[in-house]
């Protein structure tokens, strides 16, 4: 897992059928690299995130696996 900050939204008219609703959010995380990762949870610009990539993402979808390796997860509501 990964803890980011979303730094904007990716604006997509055309999708994958096998994407769903949701949307795919800009993501800096702490090492500075950015990535883009979907949001079933409905974050915003500035929230801190922890996101979870690879396999593990792409398993959180019922069905068909769709194309997609960086997941939101968790909303950071306080770090100790």
């Amino acid at each position: 897992m990964l803890k980011a900050t979303v730094v904007g939204s990716v604006w997509s008219t055309k999708r994958v059928d096998e994407i769903p609703v949701g949307s795919i959010l800009e993501v800096e995380v702490e090492a500075g690299a950015r990535l883009l990762a979907f949001d079933p949870l409905g974050c915003g610009t500035g929230e801190r995130v922890i996101i979870a990539t690879g396999s593990v993402a792409a398993a959180w979808f019922k069905g068909a696996n769709p194309p997609i390796d960086a997941l939101i997860i968790g909303s950071i509501d306080e770090e100790t």
